[in-house]
C-alpha cells in the first residue's frame, strides 16, 4: 500500500539525499526540491501530506515559503518540520508562529527525523478527534472538559480558568511545540490582553498545582512549551 507522500526542501544536496534515502526505506515517497520557489509549485500542484523544510534557501527563504503555504486554503493544512542551524531561535519562533508543527536543528539523527515525521503524520490523522470534547487521561490525571473537573489519582485539582484551558490545550496536543503567542491565541483569542510573561506564570503555577504530573509540561528554551510525548 502506498505511504504518505512527503516534500523535501533543501539547497543542500547531500542533505536532501540522506533524508530521501532514510525515509523511502521507511515506505514514504518522496520529492525533493532545492528551492523555495521549486516547493511551492510542487506543494500546491501535488499537496503533500508533510513537508520537511530547510529556512535557509536562495530566492524565497523557507520562513517565506512556510507563510505562503499557511496562508494558503489549499495547503494550510500541510504539516511543516522546519530544518534550522544552531542559535536560529527566533527564526524557530517565527515559524512556529507562522504555523509548522516541529524543527529539527542541523545535524539530525536520521532516527529521530523518523521518528517525528511519524508522530506528525499519526497526529494530522487525529486531528478531526481532537476537535471533538472528549476526557483527557494521562497516567494518574483525568481533565474531563464536560465538568470542567482534573483529578491526579483520586484528588481534585482546583484550577482556574485559564490554567485549566491552558493545560487542556496542550494536553490534546502531546509533543507538539507552541510559542507564548500561540498559547495565548489558542487559550483566549487573539485579542485576549495577555502578555508572554503571564504564560510563564501560569505555568508556573500549574506545575506546582499538578504535583509530579506538573513535570509533563516541558520548556523548550528559546520558543515556549510543550506538553510531554506520551509513550
Amino acid at each position: 500500500m502506498a505511504r504518505e507522500r512527503i516534500l523535501v526542501v533543501d539547497d543542500e544536496q547531500d542533505i536532501l539525499e540522506l533524508i530521501r534515502y532514510n525515509l523511502s526505506r521507511e515506505g514514504y515517497q518522496l520529492d525533493t526540491v532545492l528551492s523555495g520557489e521549486e516547493a511551492l509549485k510542487i506543494a500546491r500542484d501535488r499537496h503533500p501530506d508533510l513537508i520537511i523544510l530547510d529556512l535557509m534557501l536562495p530566492g524565497i527563504d523557507g520562513l517565506d515559503v512556510c507563510r505562503l503555504l499557511k496562508g494558503e486554503t489549499r495547503t494550510a493544512g500541510i504539516p511543516i518540520i522546519m530544518l534550522t542551524a544552531k542559535g536560529e531561535d527566533s527564526d524557530v519562533v517565527t515559524g512556529l508562529e507562522l504555523g509548522a508543527e516541529d524543527y529539527m536543528t542541523k545535524p539530525f539523527s536520521p532516527k529521530v527525523l523518523i521518528a517525528r515525521v511519524r508522530n506528525i503524520l499519526r497526529r494530522k490523522t487525529r486531528t478531526a478527534e481532537e476537535k471533538e470534547v472528549k476526557m483527557v487521561v494521562i497516567e494518574d490525571m483525568k481533565i474531563d472538559p464536560s465538568k470542567h473537573k482534573v483529578t491526579v489519582g483520586k484528588e481534585d485539582i482546583d484550577l482556574t480558568a485559564t490554567e485549566f484551558a491552558l493545560l487542556m490545550f496542550l494536553a490534546k496536543r502531546p509533543g507538539w511545540v507552541f510559542t507564548r503567542s500561540q498559547i495565548i491565541n489558542g487559550v483566549k483569542g487573539d485579542d485576549y490582553p495577555v502578555t508572554d510573561r503571564s504564560v510563564d506564570v501560569q505555568i508556573l503555577n500549574l506545575r506546582k498545582k499538578l504535583g509530579t504530573m506538573g513535570e509533563y509540561i516541558e520548556t523548550v528554551r528559546g520558543v515556549g512549551y510543550r506538553f510531554k510525548e506520551l509513550a
